[in-house]
């Protein structure tokens, strides 16, 4: 009898199995992890979101701050400027007293006009010693009238019809006055509001009128004086913005 041989077959081992599967896997982890990377270390070094919430943080709470500031010096300014404030009533104030003294209100009140006029005297009659310069009215002439009224306290002041004020510019050219772009010819009329007698008291003791006054008597220079109850200026239309300006040394 022949005996038959038995075949024996060989289970594989589970970990046979498994070293395999994980080396595969091992590899796919590394291969991800290089391509995440790329080339970079995959943990924090400072800059991750972390840190930049942080710094975030911190740049809200700086310009907080600011807005806070800006906001009590905004609510400071708009208190203020509300009105019957002392800052606002104080300055409204100021403005009044410069509005006035920039001839910007219409005025009214007693005050002393004066005419000046060129003399009648023609060439052929001018006394001895004297030209023609002397028998018409200058810059000068109308010049001492008006600073004479400004020492004497004037309020305001009108030449012809415009309003001026104490940089007012008075200029001559032959026997004509430009004054703020208009030309006019004698008489000229230069009128002030202010105090009757002291007005008149300051054109008696200006040197320069005095002058004036001299060639009144000798060529003839046409010189009138006259007070006014009542006086009606309006306001002063001219630039009130200086052009030039120079420095006054301390005394």
């Amino acid at each position: 009898m022949v005996q038959r041989k038995a075949f024996l077959t060989a289970r594989p081992s589970p970990w046979s199995v498994a070293v395999p599967v994980v080396a595969v896997l091992a590899g796919v982890l590394f291969a991800t992890s290089g391509s995440v990377a790329q080339g970079r270390s995959l943990r924090s070094d400072g800059g991750g979101l972390p840190d930049i919430i942080r710094e975030k943080t911190q740049d809200n709470a700086r310009m907080t701050g600011q807005l806070q500031r800006l906001t009590a010096e905004v609510d400071q300014l708009t208190h203020d400027g509300a009105p019957g404030s002392t800052a606002i009533a104080g300055l409204e104030s100021r403005a009044e007293r410069l509005v006035f003294a920039a001839g910007r209100t219409a005025v009214q009140g007693p005050g002393v006009g004066v005419a000046l006029d060129d003399s009648s005297l023609t060439q052929d009659e001018l006394p001895e010693g004297f030209g023609v310069d002397d028998i018409v009215v200058h810059q000068q002439d109308v010049q001492a009238v008006v600073n004479a009224f400004w020492a004497g306290g004037a309020e305001a002041m009108m030449i012809q019809d415009q309003r001026i004020i104490a940089t007012s510019a008075i200029r001559c050219v032959g026997n004509t006055l430009i004054l703020q772009g208009r030309v006019y010819s004698p008489p000229y009329r230069i009128r002030a509001i202010g105090d009757p007698d002291r007005l008149r008291d300051f054109l008696r003791r200006s040197p320069e009128v005095q002058i004036y006054q001299e060639y009144v008597k000798a060529v003839g220079l046409g010189y009138e004086v006259r007070s006014y109850d009542r006086l009606e200026f309006p306001a002063y239309a001219g630039s009130i913005t200086p052009e030039h300006a120079t420095a006054v040394p301390k005394p």
